[in-house]
């Protein structure tokens, strides 16, 4: 065997003699023979799977943002394949991380919600959940940060019963400090065979409590919800929310801080189902009382919320590649799900529009997939698709009840003649059909607002319309597409064998 057949299968299967996740004796005098031991030891890449909340898929410099800088994501996207047409399960926490962990839609459980956390989750379920995928594979599985993840008790926030076998910094159900810490500890430990390892980090999360605390603030005094606000989230925004040094108050909101999106407008006719107007709470009050400058301000401290965790990534990216293990390790780097940032006079996340429901979808394999390729392509729905694409990328047999389909093709740049041409997203009391060019958005039925009328469809053309401010459901002349897409919510759940609520089937 020549040296240059050596150094390429050394690469193209992630393995490295310093590195390796497991060691070999040499075996016989040649370099042929320890070719030989290590393709029959069939090495298996160890995976870090990196988890942020609340991150757009814009926010970070390589997808073209200018009012930020995330080195660390923009280094894994220049290792790696960034997927520009990632979409969530449903742009809420608890629903979200629930088919990231389990690869079923939420609604397999009768989730649509964060309020729908204690919905039993199936013990089949749980067998086939990510955890318990790669440890039945011989994997060593190790969480780490914050969980959100729903069951009944003893299943609700345990990472042991999606199959967990380490729990660190268990005392940081946050994702903070000491579980990037706990993490990299762990990369620099001697591990005697493979790993999966999941970094769940907390921000730029922390921007929900920017409006939460000032609505908290135009309460009456001793109101009750004033301990909504978590003081170590507080530590972080405020840190977030400082100016510059040396830039007037004018200069700042003129040309440091990020402008108004494009698509700051309430779209006439918005979806009722969303509840952007249903007052009593943080977020109506946020669209009705916040001026520009509240609303850039905002944005400011998102774009610093997400440098901070960019920083962390770095941390656990310098602990891979000083313990040895990056040539072997896949890093997976997405989040649960987006943030409106003013976007349609927005806050936080909950909404089926692309700031809410687009996330970062970047794979990095050293040797394997194709280094610094944007996929503009194809749809990857990360609930589905995060457990076969790992399952595929360590040679683990994908369960034969999930319907994802494994991204490593892709990031390969292979070709797949068959991959999906739209996909469905869940939400609080309505339901997403994109396909790309058509974005198709229905309310239940009993999602009603009196009394104002109520809105049930919203279709949006993406191709004449990205900011989504023009429903069309009601224009003669788009008929056909609301009836296609219609048709595809219908054949979606058929597809997945899943029940349609028929309060989603609108009749004309």
């Amino acid at each position: 065997m020549t040296t240059s057949s050596r150094r390429y299968f050394l690469k193209r299967f992630g393995v490295g003699l310093a590195g390796s996740a497991l060691s070999f004796p040499m075996l016989g005098k040649s370099a042929g023979s320890t070719f030989q031991a290590l393709e029959k030891a069939r090495v298996r890449p160890n995976i870090l799977l990196i988890i942020t909340d609340q991150q757009a898929a814009d926010m970070m410099s390589c997808a073209g943002n200018r009012w930020l800088k995330t080195p660390n994501m923009d280094r894994l996207a220049a290792e790696g394949v960034r997927f520009e047409r990632a979409y969530c399960a449903n742009p809420v926490c608890i629903p979200s991380r629930f088919s990231l962990f389990s690869g079923v839609m939420p609604s397999v459980i009768g989730m649509d919600d964060n309020a729908d956390e204690k919905n039993p989750v199936a013990p089949e379920i749980l067998s086939r959940a990510m955890g318990s995928v790669f440890q039945a594979a011989g994997y060593q599985t190790v969480y780490a940060g914050k969980v959100h993840l729903p069951g009944q008790p003893g299943v609700q926030g345990n990472v042991k019963a999606y199959g967990f076998q380490d729990w660190l910094a268990p005392g940081d159900a946050e994702g903070r400090a000491p579980t990037v810490q706990a993490c990299a500890s762990f990369l620099r430990t001697r591990h005697e065979k493979p790993f999966l390892l999941v970094a769940s980090l907390i921000n730029p999360h922390d921007i929900c409590y920017q409006p939460l605390r000032e609505w908290v603030q135009s309460l009456p005094p001793l109101d009750k919800r004033s301990k909504l606000i978590s003081p170590k989230a507080l530590v972080d925004l405020d840190a977030a929310l400082q100016l510059p040094a040396g830039v007037s108050e004018q200069d700042f909101f003129s040309q440091v801080c990020p402008p108004l999106p494009a698509n700051h407008a309430i779209p006439e006719r918005e979806l009722t189902a969303f509840g952007a107007t249903k007052r009593g709470g943080y977020l109506d009050w946020a669209r009705q009382h916040y001026t520009a400058r509240q609303w850039q301000l905002y944005r400011w401290a998102y774009a610093r919320l997400t440098e901070k965790v960019d920083a962390e990534i770095g941390q656990l990216l310098e602990a891979l590649r000083g313990a040895g293990l990056e040539e072997n390790t896949v890093v997976l780097f997405t989040s649960d799900h987006g943030e409106q940032a003013g976007a349609h006079r927005a806050v936080t996340k909950g909404y089926l529009y692309e700031e809410s429901t687009r996330i970062p979808f970047i794979v990095r394999w050293p040797g394997v997939v194709q280094a610094g390729r944007v996929d503009a392509e194809h749809f990857i729905s990360s609930g589905l698709d995060l457990i076969p694409t790992l399952c595929d990328c360590a040679g683990v047999p994908v369960p034969s009840a999930l319907k994802g389909r494994s991204v490593r093709p892709l990031a390969e740049g292979r070709a797949v003649a068959d991959w999906r041409s739209f996909l469905v997203v869940e939400n609080r009391r309505s339901l997403l059909v994109h396909t790309g060019q058509w974005k198709y958005m229905v309310g239940h039925a009993d999602s009603a607002e009196p009394p104002a009328p109520v809105v049930r469809e919203m279709l949006i053309h993406l191709g004449k319309d990205a900011g989504e401010l023009t429903n069309l459901a009601g224009d003669p002349a788009c008929r056909p597409h609301l009836e296609a897409c219609r048709r595809l919510l219908r054949k979606w759940y058929a597809a997945h064998y899943l029940k349609l609520d028929p309060a989603y089937v609108v009749k004309d």
